[in-house]
């Protein structure tokens, strides 16, 4: 029997579990799509809870771990709600990686199992065609959802190298999507097209809102701008998540404008080229830019297209988000250039088993994000760096420190440094400065190694050989002068 519940429960912050109050709620109505089917709701839920099943015929308990490492479907999403009813962690992470990368995550989460849908070398892997064959036993499941228990971690480059977990709670989830729904409105028709991946908090955060709101979502394993196109153009989706990239190749698939039905193309991951809006209006597609951060469970800030006179601002803060500009400990009055510094609901539990860098980005709820940035008089954001040595290339984080760190474990090599550089297709690439012990390395025998160790999108494009890197009196690598290097050369 279903009853419904409110949000506290013995003075504890309680939610009913989404997609068991969803499927109560709405039970007929589409919950997804892909090319070869449709499941409502009600079959979602009843496959979670087959999946589930499994999961407690395999032990898995409440607080355990699990690594899901799949392209996106809607197998995928049976996994995640099903973990979610036991009361698991879910572990996303990223399929881009290398194994070497992917082996790290795991041993350092503690994660008891990985869900893959392709072949991986680890003891702790099921693969989905192995893991649908299992039994299946009884369990308890959570029928509500303490809103500070964690749901899911991401691993998300750190500026020291090592990757960190940031714990993303079920409130987190919650207000991210509550937000979002303020900010861009709820439209009954709605259905939105995933063709980013679940592993980032773009993809996931749609899946989120999927079960919250009651919207259907159309999933792509992987993004195709001719298939995006016709979904659009035959109005069988109204919004779509996206990086510039992604928004670059649909423009150029492009043979009609967009119907009116298509209401919002969020796009993250960087700020979108006056040149890319101007196409983008002139085919009928309503950009809204969004800042955000796994951190923050997805959108901190959005500019609609109504303010494209705002060029290069992220907009104002989402209805339960509060942001501040600071220098030095001081809050910073408008256009005032300093740190960007955010608060709410939405805003990470910490960092797993990381203490130190915790407590270094998280005081008094304020998450010190690390960019650099102002807000104008009228309240919009503007960033100026993403945190500050950050290379975004077609969407993805990639930090100079993991590849410098990389590059420092070839025996040949005693300094490294690590910069973005301008590119037309991935808006940044990452460039390599190394200097050697005796000159035995070339330079393509370093991208070979880094290749064995790195996802692709992190391999330097050009490895320059130098003999000394520049260094300030504290022997701080000088980023700026190895893109004047690189501008010379």
């Amino acid at each position: 029997m279903h009853t419904s519940s409110c949000f506290f429960e013995g003075g504890v912050k309680m939610i009913p579990n989404w997609l068991r109050q969803r499927a109560h709620l709405t039970p007929n109505r589409v919950a997804l799509y892909d090319d070869t089917q449709s499941i409502s709701f009600a079959e979602l839920h009843d496959r979670t809870v087959k999946r589930a099943r499994q999961f407690v015929y395999l032990g898995v308990k409440k607080g355990d771990i699990v690594a899901i490492l799949m392209k996106n479907s809607i197998h995928m999403v049976e996994v995640i709600h099903a973990l979610h009813y036991i009361g698991a962690i879910v572990l996303l992470q990223n399929v881009r990686l290398s194994i070497e990368e992917i082996k790290w995550q795991l041993d350092h989460s503690g994660a008891r199992f990985v869900i893959c849908d392709e072949p991986f070398p680890d003891e702790r892997v099921i693969e989905w065609n192995e893991f649908i064959k299992l039994r299946e036993r009884d369990g308890e499941w959570q029928t509500m959802y303490h809103l500070d228990d964690v749901a899911t971690i991401m691993y998300t480059s750190g500026t020291t190298g090592k990757p960190k977990g940031v714990m993303q709670t079920y409130g987190n989830h919650w207000w991210s999507a509550i937000g979002s729904a303020l900010n861009l409105g709820l439209h009954e028709n709605d259905c939105w097209l995933a063709a980013v991946p679940f592993f980032h908090v773009s993809g996931l955060s749609i899946l989120m809102r999927s079960v919250i709101y009651g919207m259907s979502v159309y999933i792509m394993s992987s993004f195709d701008a001719k298939r995006s196109n016709e979904l659009i153009l035959q109005g069988k989706v109204t919004m779509m998540s996206a990086v510039s990239t992604m928004v670059q190749q649909i423009i150029q698939q492009l043979k009609q404008p967009y119907p009116s039905s298509f209401r919002c193309m969020l796009v993250g991951g960087g700020p979108v080229s006056q040149p890319l809006l101007q196409s983008c209006a002139n085919w009928n597609i309503p950009v809204y830019q969004t800042y955000g951060m796994t951190e923050t469970a997805s959108q901190v800030a959005t500019l609609p297209p109504d303010a494209r006179h705002k060029h290069g601002s992220a907009g104002k803060p989402l209805f339960h988000m509060g942001i501040r500009i600071e220098k030095d400990g001081h809050q910073l009055n408008a256009n005032e250039v300093g740190e960007i510094v955010v608060k709410g609901p939405s805003v990470m539990k910490g960092y797993w088993q990381n203490e130190k860098e915790t407590n270094a980005v998280l005081k008094d709820g304020w998450l010190y994000t690390g960019d650099i940035g102002y807000m104008d008089e009228e309240g919009f954001l503007y960033v100026l760096d993403r945190r500050s040595d950050l290379i975004i290339s077609g969407g993805e984080n990639v930090y100079p420190a993991e590849i410098e760190a990389v590059l420092l474990e070839h025996k040949a090599v005693k300094e490294a440094g690590v910069i973005g550089v301008a590119d037309e297709t991935w808006g940044q690439v990452p460039h390599a400065f190394v200097v050697l012990y005796d000159g035995t390395a070339t330079e393509e025998q370093l991208k070979l190694f880094c290749m064995s160790k790195l996802a692709k999108y992190k391999v330097p494009k050009r490895i320059y050989i130098v003999d000394h890197l520049p260094r300030n009196a504290t022997n701080k690598l000088m980023r700026h002068k190895l893109k004047k290097w690189v501008e010379e050369a």
